[in-house]
């Protein structure tokens, strides 16, 4: 597995996570586990982050599986510029807070979600937190529809996956500590690392971009085979 995929991957969860403690703090106190004792509340907590980050390897799967199809018909190059582009449009999204494209039917599936996770937070035990976890990394969030597409870019089942892997394994660090200690981190430092995330999320479209445009840059640009039956041979 290329390390670029991974290193790509930790590197927006890491970042995200600040985002995330914004907007996923709330559910993170909210968990049934504070009355526990220590190592059981630590317990509680990595099993509802592995439930989540469990959600993001499905996805990564499924996404990896569509990029894939892509590849294999011969569009990467075309189908790397217009996700790059798509990048900047949703980045230009969630820079100006305007959504672009809005849709009833997610709405209905986040209100679904949002009453099952409500259930499961009212019932105890280390399978509901799983499953807590797991219908959060359902929920609409503008960094999972990043990461997910940094999986689509991969072209492959485990390229995909292990991209989803590294951004949920990259989200953990700081989510933890929350859940143990609260807001660890000072509000001028959490602005300070959110104020990152455009960056990180602009640099990431660009070289979407880059990649299709087929420069010949090593690992930035690399020259693509277009051919179908060449990319099927490698399979």
């Amino acid at each position: 597995m290329s390390w670029q995929i991974i290193i790509s991957g930790l590197s927006l969860g890491l970042v995200s996570s600040f985002h995330c403690i914004g907007m996923c703090g709330p559910l993170v106190f909210a968990l049934p586990i504070q009355h526990l004792p220590a190592s059981q509340k630590l317990l509680g907590a990595f099993t509802y982050h592995f439930g989540r980050v469990f959600m993001y390897t499905l996805l990564g799967l499924f996404f990896g599986f569509v990029g894939k199809r892509f590849f294999v018909a011969g569009w990467q190059q075309l189908f790397s510029i217009v996700l790059g582009v798509i990048v900047l449009v949703f980045l230009l999204s969630y820079v100006l807070n305007k959504k672009f494209l809005h849709l009833k039917t997610v709405d209905k599936l986040t209100a679904q979600l949002q009453s099952f996770i409500i259930k499961n937070m009212q019932r105890k035990g280390l399978s509901s937190l799983f499953l807590v976890g797991a219908a959060n990394g359902l929920l609409p969030c503008g960094m999972v529809y990043f990461a997910i597409a940094g999986a689509l870019a991969t072209g492959s089942l485990t390229g995909g996956s292990f991209f989803m892997v590294a951004f949920g394994l990259g989200t953990l660090p700081f989510m933890v500590l929350l859940s143990q200690f609260g807001y660890i981190l000072s509000i001028s430092a959490r602005n300070a690392m959110k104020r990152m995330i455009p960056f990180v999320i602009a640099g990431m479209g660009i070289l979407l971009i880059l990649r299709g445009l087929n420069l010949g840059i090593p690992y930035i640009s690399p020259h693509f085979n277009n051919t179908a039956a060449s990319s099927e041979s490698c399979h």
